[in-house]
């Protein structure tokens, strides 16, 4: 409107001038001496400024006209046009008389308003609205309304948290390739006490007593590449590269020395490559959780405990106490698997929840067998072939649940419990002896550290809560963005 009036302005000012010219012209005209040819020039310099008068008479009714139309219309709908000017990416109606004042003088566009999704709980600020600053660019849509900046982008990705389990949340973006060097170590201590005898009277045992206590130490370097296939799928190949230690201290069956004796075996060497593929759904709205769902497959490339040798597990010709443990470590479990499962993510502005079930299905192996030590005098053959037959690992039905919580703009932190049931393992379609099924729980705590757009830092501390779970590991991964 204040366009408008400063058209009308000029007008007025442009009419003004035509006729101060007018009457000057016809004085002059009057104080001239008689000359008809003057007098016709001047006479048709007056018709043609009447001529502009008129037009521009026509010009002012005309521009009066939109200013009465632009003073009628409702209130509400011109606050509408305004305030679809001024909202991230908003819209105006291009006929509208204020649609092209606002993108000529290059009006500001202040920040939005309007509510979205707080991301910023996953250790990633949340996307900001455009800076307030003059429009750079303007279209008009296909409905026949003109586009004022550039629209926000949709929120079709979850939230980033700090990783703390095996599998991540967010996939790769497509085209990128992101490289993941990590490293993990893990300590266990379990004792065992077996009992051979029979008792006289209640606490008194007669009979021989096998008692151990086992320490592994284990560190595994591992090399991921991720790539993004589309915005929805992503490929994984994981290749890691074990240390493993381990010390068993045991008083052994059949001797009667009250001695502990150690036992020391070590072993190295590449582990079992996974290849992993995530696919993510599409998101039903900002309400409504994110789910990731993914495919692993485990060979059995790392050296397994039937390849090993292995102390006799019976009474040998000339060593009656074999440990039965072997000699050199095993780096992979002996048996390709493979997982499905699915990832959620929940953003409930100021924490993120997150969690995964997943169902791993270990392949039976069949005609197998192990080398173990004879424990025969010199001349003899020192190790003999065992077949075992066909050996089925339990398969594991797994859970986990965190939650996590953004400290800035760089760093994050999270909290999460996982938990495995492992099952039975079975030998020729039977439980092999002493097989019991396992539950594995642990407490997970973990954060991470952005350095850059291109490379980040996650940590991860497990403390195990049950018998059988290692009691402590600990996870560093630098994931690096190309």
């Amino acid at each position: 409107m204040e366009r408008k009036a400063g058209e009308i302005a000029v007008l007025h000012t442009l009419l003004a001038a035509a006729l101060s010219l007018a009457v000057a012209g016809v004085a002059h005209a009057q104080s001239s001496p008689p000359d008809a040819d003057r007098i016709g020039q001047l006479e048709a310099k007056v018709e043609a400024q009447d001529r502009q008068i008129e037009s521009l008479r026509r010009a002012l009714a005309e521009q009066q006209r939109s200013i009465d139309a632009i003073g009628s219309r409702d209130g509400e709908v011109q606050a509408r046009q305004l305030d679809a000017l001024r909202a991230r990416g908003g819209s105006a109606d291009a006929s509208s008389p204020l649609a092209p004042a606002f993108v000529a003088a290059g009006a500001a566009a202040p920040a939005a308003t309007a509510p979205v999704a707080d991301t910023s709980v996953a250790g990633v600020p949340a996307s900001s609205a455009p800076a307030a600053g003059p429009v750079q660019s303007a279209r008009i849509d296909d409905d026949g309304r003109m586009q004022v900046g550039r629209p926000p982008e949709q929120l079709s990705r979850p939230p980033e948290i700090a990783q703390i389990f095996d599998q991540p949340g967010v996939l790769t973006p497509r085209g990128k390739f992101i490289l993941e060097p990590s490293m993990q170590f893990g300590y266990s201590s379990n004792d065992r006490v077996a009992l051979v005898g029979y008792t006289i009277i209640p606490a008194i045992l007669i009979g021989l007593i096998d008692v151990r206590q086992v320490k592994t130490s284990s560190i595994t370097g591992a090399l991921a590449g991720r790539y993004g296939v589309s915005n929805r799928l992503e490929l994984e190949l994981k290749v890691p590269y074990s240390w493993v230690y381990s010390d068993t201290v045991s008083r052994e069956i059949f001797t009667g020395t009250a001695q502990d004796s150690v036992f020391n075996a070590d072993g190295h060497g590449i582990g079992d490559v996974e290849l992993t593929g995530r696919y993510q759904l599409a998101n039903a709205g900002p309400d409504h959780p994110y789910y990731v769902l993914w495919l692993r497959y485990k060979s059995r490339t790392g050296t397994d405990l039937f390849e090993v040798t292995t102390d006799c597990v019976t009474r040998c010709v000339a060593n009656a106490t074999g440990t039965g443990l072997p000699l050199e470590l095993p780096t992979g479990s002996g048996f390709a698997a493979i997982q499905p499962g699915v990832t959620w993510l929940y953003a409930s502005d100021p924490v993120v929840f997150f969690g995964s079930f997943s169902y791993l299905h270990n392949f039976k192996r069949k005609d197998v067998s192990r080398t173990v030590l004879t424990g025969a005098p010199e001349g003899f053959p020192q190790t003999t072939t065992e077949f075992i037959g066909e050996v089925s690992a339990g398969d594991i039905l797994g859970f986990n649940v965190g939650v996590g919580l953004a400290l800035n703009e760089r760093a994050a932190i999270s909290i999460g419990y996982d938990q495995s049931l492992v099952g039975k393992t079975e030998q020729n379609d039977e439980d092999t002896p002493g097989a019991v099924r396992v539950i594995l729980g642990t407490l997970v705590l973990g954060g991470s550290y952005r350095f850059s757009d291109r490379t980040s830092l996650n940590v991860a501390l497990g403390v195990g809560v049950t018998r059988d779970t290692p009691d402590v590991s600990l996870n560093v991964r630098v994931p690096i963005t190309f």
